[in-house]
């Protein structure tokens, strides 16, 4: 079983897909929030999920008071499944269940899933920002969170995140999830890493940005 954490959707169970995916564990996503949390990083903040598989990354963002989630998954039934867990969790903050993703204001944040590869939704991406659904103002991510597949290649992980670069803030951060044994990522000209932690099988890389925001 896979659920909410904490926050507006506190304790609600989420779909997970068939096959394909790996859940995030309770006590990683718990270290992985404490520390965005410890960092200003959630609270009004805009969210990238790659590789979302169910969205429990980006929907326990959501949770926390994040204020725009994009979820971006390109295995149709995965995507289907993160589309349901995003109203799921939407559906909380109907209910007037918690705090909102907008701080004091108490309103639902925004989720918007993507069925697509990775690299071309970043490819695809005007450099300087994402445009999500509402306003329309292209914006910068203030948090990225990769969790490939274990098998991906580290050639394939190292142009995902060189293509992420130029929508990152100045203040980012960003978050690749691999087994322990995966070697460190290779970080692009613009990123530098800025710690590293072990759970088990499971190694949390972070890194920030080197360059202002384009």
């Amino acid at each position: 079983m896979t659920r909410i954490i904490a926050g507006a959707a506190g304790s609600l169970r989420l779909e997970v897909p068939k096959a394909g995916t790996r859940p995030t564990s309770d006590r990683v996503r718990e270290a992985i929030f404490s520390a965005l949390e410890s960092w200003g990083l959630v609270d009004g903040a805009r969210v990238l999920d790659l590789y979302a598989g169910s969205g429990a990354l980006g929907l326990e963002a959501a949770s926390r008071g994040a204020s725009a989630v994009t979820l971006v998954e390109r295995h149709a039934q995965a995507a289907q499944v993160a589309g349901r867990n995003a109203r799921t969790v939407l559906g909380a903050f109907g209910r007037g269940s918690g705090k909102g993703g907008r701080g004091s204001e108490g309103s639902a944040p925004e989720i918007v899933v993507v069925k697509q590869s990775v690299q071309t939704f970043l490819e695809s991406t005007p450099p300087g920002g994402s445009s999500l659904a509402g306003d329309g103002d292209p914006s910068l991510w203030d948090v990225a969170l990769l969790d490939p597949p274990y098998d991906l290649e580290e050639t394939e992980l190292a142009g995902n995140l060189a293509a992420l670069v130029p929508l990152l803030s100045a203040d980012a951060v960003v978050l690749v999830e691999r087994s322990s044994r995966s070697p460190e990522p290779s970080w692009p000209a613009g990123l530098r890493p800025l710690r590293d932690r072990r759970y088990g099988e499971t190694a949390l890389w972070w890194a920030e940005p080197t360059l202002p925001a384009a």
